[in-house]
């Protein structure tokens, strides 16, 4: 399943906009909350999808009868692009446990690149929901290759992707590779060029957050 926010019309489509936007993309902290803005949409369309059970909230007046989270899912990201993404995420599951992949591309000479991962740290997972975010799904290969990882290592309940922009070519490798994962995508644009960046895409979300690396 892929739900992309972009298909109906949303406050969504304005924060991508001005995270797009090459003059407010100079404000650093403009963009960051932006794409928590955006993290914290998803997780609202998400929580909608999760299991719920009755409860009785006493109030000053009496008793009001509700419906609350049974378990609150846990958030994964890959760092560093994927913290402000991520921390939308925890602000609405705010009792989440939380987990972080350092994941890389590495460029060959021939101008081919791998994807390499560095290091993980993460709650028990075992019959969790997972919701893994990332902001750019280019290739898409980054995400595979951390979620295989993690359903080789845990038997999950559920696993959510969560990312602002795809490719349609990254979009499609995801579904492929984790056919019963559910995909939750601000919006899919059509081309990357020949380094895997999306077009008309963003430009480098980790960059834009936090400055250029070296």
């Amino acid at each position: 399943m892929a739900f992309i926010l972009s298909k109906e019309n949303s406050i969504a489509n304005h924060f991508i906009a001005e995270m797009r936007n090459t003059d407010i993309q100079q404000d650093r902290m403009r963009f960051r909350r932006n794409m928590e803005r955006l993290g914290e949409i998803f997780a609202y369309e998400i929580s909608k999808t999760l299991a719920y059970g009755p409860a009785e909230v006493e109030t000053p007046l009496g008793t009001a009868e509700t419906a609350l989270l049974i378990e609150q899912p846990v958030l994964m990201t890959i760092v560093r692009a994927g913290i402000p993404l991520h921390q939308g995420l925890l602000n609405v599951f705010d009792q989440a446990d939380c987990g972080f992949i350092g994941a890389y591309r590495k460029t060959k000479k021939s101008g081919a690149f791998e994807i390499e991962k560095k290091y993980m740290t993460s709650p028990d997972l075992k019959d969790k929901t997972v919701i893994i975010a990332d902001p750019m799904l280019a290739t898409g290969s980054s995400m595979v290759l951390c979620c295989k990882e993690l359903l080789a290592s845990y038997t999950v309940k559920k696993l959510h992707v969560v990312a602002a922009i795809a490719s349609e070519e990254g979009l499609e490798h995801v579904k492929a590779y984790l056919p019963h994962a559910s995909l939750w995508i601000g919006v899919v644009d059509s081309e990357m060029t020949s380094k895997a960046y999306i077009v008309p895409g963003l430009g480098d979300a980790g960059d834009l957050a936090y400055g250029e690396k070296i």
